[in-house]
């Protein structure tokens, strides 16, 4: 049975690339009973009837998927923070790269506008530059202009299928026109996109750069921790998980247990205060969330 890639999803449609070869298929009607929707990024088994036509018969396990953009088997999540306007916000980037964390994406974070900072600015948006790469992330800066940053992030897309994030208003959509100039983005279509109940009409389609692939829509509209239970909370903390393995209790959640290896930390400044503070009200949103029937 011939095998490929769902790289777009359009009306009841799956576009399948294999090899050089992009075949229109439709779902067999078993998934809509078993209430599965093949998405973009599956690897599917297909059935041709002739060179263009055909329908998708399996879909192949996946590693994750998102329900916004709906899109299966991501590798890395770009998650774009503006240094200024809007003000660059330790509290969002942390909800980002729990989220991202969670569903076992890797998160790169690029930080945009740094040549739009005072000295004073720019020093103190560094720093935590640092801190989050002493956590073991990797952080891009560029400037306001984004076609001065792709030789810097265009290595980073190869051989990995690659979702945009992040704050609105930072210029995810220029970065998409800057990688693919032919996709021709209005920059405020993304934002838009994101209104209530329009995020299904738009089609969600995997775009080839290089030896990769990026999604042309962002990621990670909502940003509830809808489906994250508290004892995973850790687990998207790589700092916690680093000191967790000291603590006096297996399964320590680093809130009120004795002996927590984790609350030593940030005493000691090993952890920053400041990711610990988001870990707590994650924490409590956790917690205090209504349970779903």
């Amino acid at each position: 049975m011939p095998e490929g890639k769902i790289m777009k999803a359009l009306s009841g449609f799956y576009y399948v690339q294999d090899g050089d070869q992009m075949i229109q298929c439709r779902g067999r009607g078993v998934f809509r009973k078993q209430k599965i929707t093949p998405l973009v990024g599956d690897y599917v088994e297909y059935q041709a009837e002739n060179d263009r036509e055909g329908y998708v018969l399996d879909i192949g396990s996946r590693k994750n998927e998102l329900t916004r953009p709906p899109i299966a088997n991501v590798d890395q999540a770009v998650l774009v923070f503006s240094a200024t306007e809007p003000d660059f916000s330790t509290s969002l980037l942390d909800r980002f790269l729990v989220l991202v964390e969670s569903h076992q994406i890797d998160p790169l974070i690029c930080i945009t506008k740094m040549d739009l900072l005072t000295s004073d600015d720019t020093k103190r948006i560094e720093e935590y530059a640092k801190q989050y790469e002493e956590i073991g992330y990797t952080v891009l800066r560029s400037s306001a202009i984004w076609e001065d940053g792709m030789s810097t992030l265009l290595p980073y897309l190869q051989n990995k299928i690659t979702v945009f994030a992040g704050q609105s208003g930072v210029g995810k959509s220029s970065i998409l026109n800057a990688i693919r100039p032919d996709l021709k983005l209005k920059t405020d279509q993304i934002s838009s996109s994101l209104g209530r109940g329009k995020h299904t009409t738009r089609h969600v389609e995997l775009l080839a750069i290089g030896s990769g692939f990026v999604a042309d829509t962002p990621g990670f509209s909502a940003l509830e921790f809808i489906d994250l239970e508290l004892e995973a909370l850790p687990t998207c903390f790589p700092e916690m998980v680093h000191y967790g393995e000291q603590c006096k209790f297996r399964g320590c959640l680093h809130m009120n247990e004795p002996k927590c290896a984790v609350k030593g930390a940030v005493e000691n400044k090993e952890i920053q205060s400041y990711r610990y503070h988001h870990y707590q009200q994650f924490y409590e949103e956790i917690k205090s969330r209504k349970p779903r029937y």
